[in-house]
């Protein structure tokens, strides 16, 4: 019988780099299978809670179609948009639809995108220096949205189990 060295005899215990790093990688793999629909919801919460906030500013009561009387003022003479009361009553109303849908994951893709667009515009014309302090962010999570899409806890993604069944795609 040979005599086995302790290198030999630790070897079963051990693994080579390698093995080590394909376990890891198997493992990272299952964390992010686990908790990426989670994170894609968490990513599209602080948009659309700004966002909807911001729409109940502009109405009062619940009409989201009825904007206060100091809307019309402020996007005449505070932020000088043209057809200030058109641009209220748009702004009142995407401010209530798009959050909701992004929070349901429903047009997640197409509310982002919306919202994205109102970023943009609310920055170039609205509040310029407002970029480092905000702006960035929404847009950064927006992007994300927009490229990534809502993830698994989203109605789109029951919608698309729904049609991948029916229609055996």
């Amino acid at each position: 019988m040979t005599q086995m060295s302790p290198t030999q005899e630790m070897a079963p215990i051990t693994q080579s780099p390698l093995g080590l790093a394909a376990r890891a990688g198997r493992v990272q793999a299952k964390i992010s299978e686990l908790l990426s629909p989670l994170a894609l919801f968490a990513l599209r919460l602080p948009v659309a809670a700004v966002f909807w906030r911001s729409g109940r500013t502009r109405v009062e009561g619940w009409n989201i179609f009825e904007i206060s009387e100091s809307q019309a003022f402020l996007f005449e003479y505070e932020f000088g948009l043209p057809f200030p009361v058109l641009m209220a009553h748009l702004t009142a109303m995407a401010e209530h639809i798009l959050p909701v849908l992004l929070l349901l994951g429903l047009f997640t893709r197409l509310g982002a995108l919306g919202m994205l667009t109102m970023t943009a515009v609310i920055q170039l014309f609205v509040y310029p220096d407002a970029w480092l302090n905000a702006h960035m962010f929404w847009a950064a999570i927006l992007f994300a949205v927009v490229v990534l899409g809502p993830g698994k806890i989203s109605l789109d993604h029951l919608i698309g189990r729904w049609f991948a069944s029916e229609w055996r795609l």
